[in-house]
C-alpha cells in the first residue's frame, strides 16, 4: 500500500467537498447579484433540458442585477419560464435580446432563513469530510491488519488524515463564518 498516494487521495477528496461547499455558498442570494444564483437553472430547449449557462452568457452589470443573453433569441421566454419555475426569488422579465432579472432586497427574516440553509450546507460539508476520513482509516486499519503497514506509520498517517480533516472542517467553518456575516450586511 502507497500510503502517501492514498493521504494525496484523501486530501484531494476533502478538497473537493470543501469546493462544493464554496459552490452551494455561492447559489444562496444575499442580495447581491452572482451569476452562479441562476447557472444551474434548468431550460426546457431543443427537445432537453439543459443548464442556463450552456446556452447563454450571464453577466451581472451591477451588483442587483443579472442579464441572461442566450446564443439563440429564439430561446428568451423558455428562459424566462424557466427562471420562474426554479422559484429562487427572481422575477426576469425579457427586455430586447436579454432576459433582466433584478435582485430584491432581502427581509431579515429572509436573511435569518438563509443563514440556518447555509449552516445546514456546511454541515453536510462537514460530514462528507468526516465520511472521507473515516474511509481513509479504514483503510489503513485493515492494510494495518493485512501487514501491508506498520503499527507506527497506521499512527502516523492516522494523525496526517485527522490533521487535514481539522484544516478542512476549519476552512468551511471560516467560509460559513463569512457567509453569515454577509448576510447579516443590509
Amino acid at each position: 500500500m502507497n500510503i502517501q498516494a492514498e493521504v494525496k487521495k484523501s486530501e484531494a477528496e476533502m478538497k473537493k467537498a470543501f469546493e462544493f461547499v464554496m459552490h452551494d455558498f455561492e447559489t444562496i442570494n444575499t442580495g447581491k447579484a452572482s451569476p452562479s444564483m441562476v447557472e444551474g437553472v434548468m431550460v426546457e430547449v431543443y427537445g432537453s433540458k439543459m443548464r442556463l449557462k450552456d446556452i447563454a452568457a450571464i453577466t451581472t452589470p451591477d451588483s442587483n442585477l443579472i442579464r441572461v443573453q442566450p446564443w439563440d433569441k429564439g430561446v428568451l421566454k423558455d428562459i424566462e419560464k424557466a427562471i420562474m419555475v426554479a422559484n429562487i426569488g427572481i422575477t426576469p422579465s425579457v427586455m430586447g435580446e436579454a432576459v433582466r432579472c433584478p435582485i430584491p432586497s432581502l427581509s431579515g427574516e429572509r436573511r435569518a432563513e438563509l443563514a440556518k440553509v447555509c449552516r445546514d450546507m456546511a454541515e453536510q460539508g462537514r460530514v462528507r469530510i468526516r465520511n472521507i476520513r473515516r474511509d481513509a482509516m479504514d483503510a489503513f486499519k485493515k492494510a494495518q491488519k493485512n501487514s501491508e503497514i506498520t503499527e507506527d506509520e497506521l499512527k502516523r498517517v492516522e494523525k496526517d488524515i485527522q490533521n487535514l480533516t481539522d484544516k478542512n472542517i476549519d476552512n468551511i467553518n471560516k467560509a460559513l463564518e463569512a457567509k453569515e456575516a454577509d448576510l447579516k450586511n443590509v
